[in-house]
């Protein structure tokens, strides 16, 4: 009977170490495997070729914009636009003015999108404040005088002498959704679309601000959408895991 006990208890001293051992082989097999994704980080810089292709059809319209962004976490951007634009402005029998000047937009993104693998795509939702600094032409306008009779209006001789107003500024911030696509090696195409919501603008005397460089159309509600298609250059500065 104790032959049948010690039998049975070296057994299962002999199965607890080969387990154990298959267990050590295991862990060290996993450890073995795993593969470490790590994701590029660095100062991201393009230009915007949705305004040189909109100046190819709009003689009226001329500008560029340089864009950048510097990673700062796994999925926060600091990002700016800096830029310039000329544009003019046809208000039919009323007036036409030219609006030409500087402008830089400061914020973030956040990407919202979570990558496979090695991948390094993006989802955005972005902030951004904006502000611009501007001369704007009115090159003729036709101003309305009023009938002494009837008490109507009607458009007067057109003036065509044209009366430049300087140092004009505006201010605004915009909300940004957008995609960015690694399309090769460290180059990105991005698409963004953008809800503009104007803070303040500078008036010349006698006449109102119809075009705010990098805000666009000022409409009566101070409010516009923007549009930007990037070509963009990722230079890496470090890796890190994902």
């Amino acid at each position: 009977m104790y032959k049948y006990f010690i039998s049975i208890f070296l057994l299962f001293v002999f199965a607890e170490s080969f387990s154990q051992e298959q267990e050590k082989d295991s862990i060290f097999n996993k450890e073995k495997d795993t593969i470490i994704y790590k994701t590029k980080y660095g100062l991201r810089v393009g230009i915007d070729i949705s305004r040189p292709i909109k100046a190819q059809f709009n003689g009226d319209y001329s500008g560029f914009e340089i864009v950048g962004d510097y990673r700062i976490s796994k999925n926060f951007y600091a990002a700016a636009e800096i830029g310039y634009e000329e544009n003019t402005s046809d208000e039919f029998m009323v007036s036409n003015s030219t609006s030409k000047g500087n402008y830089i937009r400061l914020g973030f993104n956040y990407n919202a999108y979570q990558n496979w693998l090695d991948m390094n795509n993006e989802i955005f939702v972005g902030y951004r404040y904006g502000f611009s600094l501007f001369d704007q032409t009115l090159n003729s306008y036709t101003p309305n005088v009023s009938d002494a009779i009837y008490g109507d209006y009607f458009p007067a001789a057109t003036n065509t002498a044209p009366i430049t107003a300087s140092s004009l500024n505006a201010h605004w911030s915009e909300l940004m959704l957008g995609v960015k696509a690694e399309t090769l090696n460290n180059l990105f195409v991005s698409f963004s679309i953008s809800y503009k919501i104007l803070m303040s603008v500078k008036e010349p005397d006698g006449f109102k601000t119809l075009y705010a460089p990098g805000f666009n159309r000022i409409f009566e509600s101070n409010s516009g959408f923007g549009f930007n298609y990037t070509l963009s250059y990722l230079i890496p500065f470090s890796k890190k895991n994902k």
